[in-house]
């Protein structure tokens, strides 16, 4: 370890090279911020990755949290820099967040490079801000840790639990057939959101910090205190004082990133009841650090795995409720005989070791692995003629008796289209039709919108109708729920036979036996396919062409092709 310690850090190639005059510029432009002498001579340098931002309410507190951070690596003897990066609101982008994540992570990636660091810290909350700095600084591959920036208080309207995202979807039927009034929602909207935080249900923003405590790639128990609670300021700065350590160690993200750490991630994430849009995010991010993982070792690793906390969507709770029970870490020790418990994590510590004395506070919200509060979880992966590259469902947030389901397609070909006709009384569905949306994958919206969970129609609506099948090549919120067929691949946009579905069309689920598959024959199939003509791009310059060009399928994580795997830390030429 002491041999560790006297390597020659990265940033020294900035601030004590061989040539002078680069020396001079790279030391003396950054003066003007008051900088002394001894922050050029060798301590670490960290870069505090924010991905603050007023149009990303979920992380409009993170500048905060990033003087905590600052005083953190000071105090271990760092030097701070703080680097805004793109930030991605799901609330307010169009035409999704998602479009913009393999933005945001080469944003991330060529900032971590292209400057002098030793080590990073990761401050991320919203939804697509965690995978996509992830990913990023997996193709640069120094030392790393991530500070979520943790969820909303739980929202209260009316005396009841209100789930911020999981409330939404619940709006149409209150509206029509609960005297919902307009003074009720504006409540609500207050309810919902009555602190900084992102969404407090186990949506994708709290799957996604879950997903890299499993990963180990933060200090235990990170994942669930609210973004308001004091422990969530003194996390962030121990976090600053670890990644000094981490420099020091030499412990990169590639030695954390290992197979058995993925597999930690995807049972953890059954076991939570996270969310589908895990299986996109994890598949990205180990293309990015290397690691073999395709869409199959999610329904083989994980589709087994009790549910253990009793979170909306899947559940009541709420993660407020999470973290007074004791969090993740308690998840994990319920779970080690299914976990690898040797596996690295960002204190240098095995994730075993870390969560073994982590105790349970309310059974109502974790429970344990002998009495879950489902039996089989996880999500499970579909195959068949309509999904050849595969399909996902979550099974937790469905309707036991439409897992195996017949039904009539009713076949929507654009969002558009939906959303005027959805509500037609004259429109032929019923509850046991087969609600078909073409054109919401990664190249058809671009960017594979969270539009799949489909809103029942309203006619069906006043009959009481709940749930429906629904298929799409799209994804959904983390916080919605319901019997939602997803990233369906090859998508529609590309000739996928999803794009090729009739409405009439009879169409089977078959989620025990793992099968979603279009009973329309061989003959009829390829005179659709002679007659089908590509969609035109919705936009076909900047970003967006480069997007459509080069993005790959769901299965494989809708990463773009060209930043698959990493180019590492080194830049041999310098600027001046």
């Amino acid at each position: 370890m002491e041999k560790e310690h006297k390597k020659k850090l990265r940033s020294q190639d900035w601030f004590d090279p061989k040539d002078e005059k680069s020396a001079f510029i790279h030391r003396s432009w950054l003066r003007n911020q008051g900088t002394p002498n001894d922050y050029f001579e060798g301590r670490p340098v960290i870069g505090i990755c924010n991905t603050w931002s007023e149009l990303t309410p979920c992380n409009a507190h993170l500048r905060d949290f990033a003087e905590f951070v600052k005083k953190g690596v000071l105090e271990a003897g760092g030097v701070p820099f703080e680097f805004p990066v793109t930030s991605m609101g799901e609330i307010l982008m169009r035409p999704t967040a998602m479009l913009f994540r393999n933005l945001a992570s080469m944003d991330t990636e060529e900032c971590i490079r292209a400057n002098p660091l030793d080590g990073v810290v990761l401050l991320t909350g919203c939804d697509k801000t965690t995978p996509a700095t992830v990913m990023g600084a997996c193709s640069v591959d120094l030392p790393t840790i991530v500070v979520p920036g943790g969820p909303m208080l739980n929202g209260k309207y009316k005396g009841e639990r209100i789930g911020s995202g999981t409330f939404v979807w619940q709006l149409k039927d209150k509206i029509k057939n609960e005297g919902f009034t307009h003074e009720d929602q504006i409540e609500a909207e207050i309810c919902s959101a009555r602190s900084a935080g992102h969404c407090m249900t186990m949506g994708t923003a709290s799957t996604m910090a879950c997903m890299v405590e499993s990963l180990g790639l933060t200090l235990p128990g990170a994942a669930a205190i609210p973004a308001v609670d004091s422990r969530k300021k003194v996390l962030a700065q121990l976090s600053g004082r670890r990644i000094v350590e981490m420099v020091k160690e030499d412990l990169k993200l590639s030695k954390i990133l290992t197979r058995e750490a993925f597999e930690n991630a995807i049972k953890l994430n059954a076991a939570v009841g996270g969310s589908t849009n895990f299986v996109i995010h994890l598949q990205a991010i180990a293309g990015r650090i290397g690691v073999d993982l395709n869409l199959k070792d999610f329904d083989t690793l994980g589709s087994k795995i009790p549910l253990l906390v009793n979170l909306m969507p899947s559940g009541k709770f709420l993660m407020e409720d999470f973290f007074d029970a004791g969090g993740l870490p308690v998840v994990i020790n319920e779970m080690k005989e299914h976990l690898y418990n040797e596996a690295i994590t960002a204190n240098g510590k095995p994730i075993g070791e870390n969560n073994k004395k982590a105790e349970c506070y309310n059974y109502e919200v974790i429970a344990s692995i002998d009495k879950p509060f489902i039996e089989e979880a996880g999500i499970a992966v579909l195959y068949g003629n309509l999904c050849e590259n595969g399909a996902v469902i979550k099974p937790s947030a469905a309707t036991p008796e439409l897992m195996s389901h017949r039904g009539k397609a009713v076949v929507f070909e654009t969002i558009e289209e939906f959303l005027e006709t959805v509500d037609n009384p004259d429109l032929e569905i019923d509850e046991n039709s087969v609600m078909v949306l073409k054109g919401v994958g990664p190249i058809g919206y671009p960017g594979m919108a969270e539009v799949g969970n489909m809103e029942i129609p309203e006619k069906l609506l006043k009959r009481g109708i709940k749930d429906m099948v629904r298929i799409s090549d799209g994804r959904m919120s983390g916080t919605a729920y319901g019997t939602v067929v997803l990233h369906i691949s090859p998508e529609s946009s590309i000739g996928g036979l999803l794009g090729l579905v009739q409405s009439g069309d009879d169409i089977i689920l078959d989620v025990p036996n793992r099968k979603l598959h279009l009973e329309v024959d061989d003959a009829e199939i390829q005179k659709r396919k002679a007659a089908w003509q590509p969609p035109k791009p919705h936009m076909d310059r900047g970003y967006n062409s480069l997007y459509t060009k080069t993005v790959q399928q769901a299965h494989l994580g809708a990463d773009l092709d060209f930043l698959v795997g990493k180019s590492g830390d080194k830049v041999t030429r310098d600027a001046h």
